[in-house]
């Protein structure tokens, strides 16, 4: 059983990972909040079942009512392995496992979320009690702990809340090497085109990168910026719609929404660009390295695991926009050093990122859950 947020998130991290599962003749049951892909969730051949999860859920006894349906769905399903992916699903799985008697279960932390990349004071009390709560729980016999990044690794050593024999770094979902090839460079006689490929969230850097477009149009420097993604109104730090139609209106950048056809965006767009705050793997960077993009992102964690920087592209201080302008107006006028980082961010995808080795590190995770 996959327990994690909403059912696209499932179709766009998960996918792979459930029809190796499927092929490799399991039962899948897929537990999440379901909006609008339960359908195409089911043609997959996979068992659905709907939790009432909301992730920005924060009245207490709408959050019991949550746990006490993923504890029911565990007794009905008796799944060998419970795989809790993302915060949430991570804490309320663990939680509904106790209640359950459910004993295998492994707990997916891809990244660890907006309570530990906001700075307010209330965020900081709840980082405490997160951590406390994660202690509690990852630790039980049975728990195997997946982190996506080197620094969330050190954290859950450093807190305690994982154990090192229980811990595996596997770096992110993966990206289909096949279905991504190395695209042509797009024309270089047209203004550069910058794309973000993100939820439209603060967090991601978006503000700061649609500053750094402004900076570049005060100096005379040709560029486009894309922002590529959706809204996220349960998300705390999310963008209005009116705020990315007014930026366009003014010209800084172009909002395309949610767009499914990722290797056409990077047929037309020269650059990726994710000046987040904090990730796990970001997918969208390394389906943008698959198709031979350079990359611009923060030197934060999640995000400086995905490039050398100067090798294939540019670490940015996060939450400012001089130096993210700074680098994008050096890769519009060095049309070779653009190709050349696109060329190592290809073979760099090739080496560490393909679907095959992530689907092979977590089926050895299963093997060694299933045996204990």
């Amino acid at each position: 059983m996959f327990f994690i947020t909403e059912d696209w998130a499932f179709l766009s991290h998960r996918l792979v990972l459930g029809k190796a599962c499927r092929d490799a003749g399991w039962d899948v049951v897929v537990a999440a909040n379901v909006t609008d892909h339960g359908p195409e969730i089911r043609r997959h051949g996979f068992t659905l079942q709907p939790l009432p999860l909301d992730r920005r859920g924060a009245n207490p006894l709408g959050e019991l009512r949550t746990i006490a349906a993923v504890a029911a769905a565990l007794r009905r399903h008796r799944p060998d392995v419970l795989h809790c992916v993302a915060l949430k699903p991570v804490l309320y799985g663990n939680l509904a496992a106790i209640l359950s008697g459910h004993r295998r279960t492994i707990s997916a932390l891809a990244g660890m979320g907006y309570a530990f990349t906001g700075t307010s004071a209330r965020v900081a009390v709840l980082r405490r009690l997160l951590v406390a709560g994660l202690r509690l729980l990852l630790r039980r016999p049975g728990n195997q702990v997946i982190v996506q990044n080197d620094d969330d690794r050190a954290l859950l050593l450093r807190h305690g809340i994982a154990v090192e024999e229980r811990l595996t770094l596997i770096r992110g979902s993966g990206v289909d090497l096949a279905a991504l090839p190395t695209l042509p460079p797009p024309p270089a006689d047209q203004p550069i085109i910058f794309a973000v490929v993100a939820r439209m969230l603060a967090d991601k850097g978006i503000a700061e990168v649609v500053e750094a477009t402004r900076q570049l149009h005060r100096r005379g420097v040709a560029c486009r910026l894309w922002l590529v993604g959706k809204l996220d109104p349960h998300n705390p730090s999310a963008f209005t719609e009116r705020q990315l139609r007014a930026w366009e209106a003014e010209g800084a950048a172009e909002w395309l929404g949610h767009r499914e056809d990722i290797a056409e965006i990077w047929r037309q767009a020269h650059v990726a660009v994710l000046p987040s705050y904090r990730e796990g793997m970001p997918k969208a960077l390394l389906e943008a390295a698959a198709c031979g993009r350079p990359i611009i992102t923060t030197d934060v964690i999640g995000c400086r695991e995905v490039i050398d920087d100067g090798i294939e592209g540019f670490l940015v201080p996060a939450r400012e926009s001089a130096g993210l302008a700074a680098a994008m107006q050096r890769l519009v006028e060095d049309q070779a050093l653009r190709l050349a980082m696109g060329r190592a961010a290809r073979q760099r995808a090739e080496q560490r990122f393909g679907e095959d080795r992530v689907v092979a590190q977590h089926f050895e995770l299963y093997r060694r859950c299933l045996e204990e």
